[in-house]
């Protein structure tokens, strides 16, 4: 009975202290700290070593501007504790009172310690960085290492510097550091890419373009040769990426990889041009079978999707060419999916496509390569009508691979399947979820159908006019443009000045983009900037214009204004960035 007593009063003590805690906490984010103060005070009684909980305290204390109180308490824990960070949180109290000069009798005190004991620099630098006194938290670290060199401090100094504005020390730093660790390479490349799309500072990829380059000719070490390839995939200049893969390539021949990796980037980014000799150098350069494989199907994916119907004929053929060179087996996967696809949705001929799928699915594959090949079916499935039979590849694939991009496509094309088939609850269900999806191209999509659903639904509780929307979408994803135009160009007419009318307007001018015709694609977006200007849709028209006008008809002066008005008026555009950089790109920056 008595360890059942202790056991209830210790389990109620617990209780009510963690209560406690929940309690100063929450006066404390409510900014009550009145009250936030008396919590600390009493929670400090019963853990004096807490030093969250004293931190707390003093900042309340400060909060209440009752800053004798702070110094006591400080002064009294660090005659009790002696730690260094102390001597910091003693300045800054006198800081907050604006008395300067004793403030920095205490901050420099904090650096002489560190002089006589290098470890205190963990604690008195992180709280120099806490109280935003970045030179002195550089300062501590700089001390540190010049005491004991074993010390590397340099990703913490390259971001101080960063954030004092110093950027070519930010800069020099942080290469210095990846050249000698190269394993945190990665680490500060993220933080590069972070300064290299801030506006904050517009000579920060100027500065870092030429560091590098001068450390290419002057250090002759292939490392700066990757650094300066990754700099320019990060601008998306790959043809002068390409130009320091190939100087890699020509003194270390090993390995192709990078180069095909460098091929994908260019072909989803849409440069074409530059993927098709990157992939012709991999071609004349290699042997191994998997990397021809990989590029001869990058390559049929780039000619697929310019060809024109006169063309049909002689790509087929180049891909029977192909797999009678290299053979069925799993490794030419990849070109066996895209000939049951090139059949079915350009040759008309899903029958042929299913065969080859199937074919293929008698193969040794792994789960990645059966997921796959069940994507493509459950694709000429749907190409067919066959919405069930499609639905149910598709949440095999949902199943096997749950928690992987491969499983989050295949749950997108499940929601667009139900969306077709006009099963728009269920749709809205699926895409509602997906809009959150660790993948920002799904998540994207995902939203994007999800708020046409809802816009329209909301406007039109009869959903007809979706319904029709919906059936244009599904003769796009069939192939049949000419069908789909027609289908919109009703639909125009039909509901003029409704909700669904500039999203209609929207998938036209993609439809007229998609066939080179770009004045007609134009004129859609115009109407929606004309008359849509309050509408979600606005931003894509204003990009989708000016990248006509910059990329397709090269009448720049003509595209300026476009990318200039999402930059000013559509900061949370997905197109944004884009259209920043492609902006100082016409105005004649050199930081790009």
């Amino acid at each position: 009975m008595k360890k059942l007593f202790l056991y209830i009063t210790l389990s109620f003590s617990l209780f009510a202290f963690a209560q406690n805690e929940q309690l100063a906490q929450y006066y404390y984010d409510k900014g009550d700290f009145e009250k936030a103060k008396m919590g600390y005070e009493e929670l400090l009684l019963v853990v004096p070593q807490n030093m969250q909980y004293f931190l707390r305290t003093v900042d309340c204390y400060q909060q209440l501007e009752q800053f004798d109180s702070a110094e006591k308490a400080i002064t009294t824990r660090l005659n009790k504790y002696n730690q260094g960070n102390l001597l910091v949180e003693l300045g800054y109290n006198f800081q907050l009172q604006e008395n300067e000069a004793k403030a920095k009798i205490y901050y420099d005190q904090a650096i002489e310690l560190i002089k006589k004991n290098p470890n205190e620099v963990y604690g008195i630098a992180s709280t120099f960085e806490k109280k935003v006194l970045l030179d002195y938290a550089l300062k501590s670290y700089q001390t540190a290492t010049d005491l004991e060199p074993k010390y590397n401090f340099n990703y913490q100094k390259g971001l101080l510097y960063g954030q004092l504005g110093n950027t070519e020390m930010m800069i020099s730093t942080f290469l210095d550091e990846s050249y000698a660790n190269p394993q945190n390479s990665i680490l500060i490349q993220n933080q590069l890419s972070r300064f290299m799309s801030d506006d904050s500072d517009a000579n920060f990829s100027e500065t870092l373009r030429k560091e590098l380059i001068v450390r290419v000719q002057k250090i002759q070490d292939l490392f700066w040769n990757h650094y300066l390839s990754w700099f320019y995939v990060q601008q998306k200049e790959f043809s002068k990426a390409f130009i320091q893969e190939k100087a890699i390539y020509k003194r270390n021949p090993e390995s192709l990889s990078n180069i095909v990796n460098l091929a994908y980037l260019a072909v989803e980014e849409d440069d074409q041009e530059i993927a098709v000799a990157i992939l012709g150098f991999v071609l004349e350069n290699t042997k191994d079978l998997e990397l021809l494989v990989q590029a001869n199907t990058y390559l049929m994916r780039i000619k697929i999707d310019k060809a024109k119907e006169k063309d049909f004929a002689t790509i087929n053929a180049e891909i029977e060419g192909l797999l009678t060179e290299y053979e069925i087996s799993p490794f030419t996967l990849s070109l066996q999916l895209i000939q049951a696809h090139f059949v079915a949705f350009n040759l008309n001929n899903p029958e042929q496509g299913r065969a080859i799928i199937k074919k293929a699915l008698d193969l040794r594959l792994n789960d990645y390569e059966v997921a796959q090949a069940k994507m493509e079916l459950a694709d000429i499935l749907l190409f067919e009508e066959k919405f069930n039979q499609a639905l149910i590849y598709y949440s095999q694939i949902e199943m096997d691979l749950k928690n992987d991009v491969v499983g989050h496509e295949a749950s997108l094309k499940a929601a667009k399947t139900s969306y077709f088939k006009t099963d728009f609850v269920w749709a809205l269900k699926q895409f509602k979820e997906l809009k959150s999806a660790n993948t920002q191209l799904i998540a994207n999509d995902a939203l994007e159908y999800f708020l046409l659903i809802n816009d329209n639904t909301a406007a039109d509780s009869t959903q007809t006019a979706l319904k029709e929307f919906a059936k244009g979408d599904y003769l796009l994803y069939q192939n049949r443009d000419q069908e789909a135009i027609i289908q919109f160009q009703s639909i125009l007419g039909k509901y003029k000045g409704q909700e669904i009318e500039a999203v209609t307007l929207l998938r036209l001018g993609k439809v007229y983009e998609k066939m080179a015709d770009y004045t007609l694609a134009l004129s859609q977006y115009q109407e929606i900037i004309d008359r849509h200007s309050d509408g979600i849709y606005i931003d894509e028209a204003l990009f989708f214009s000016a990248e006509i006008y910059n990329k397709k008809l090269k009448e720049t002066d003509k595209a300026k204004p476009l990318y200039e008005k999402i930059i000013f008026n559509h900061e949370d555009s997905i197109y944004f960035v884009q259209a920043r950089k492609s902006f100082r790109q016409l105005r004649g920056d050199t930081n790009l």
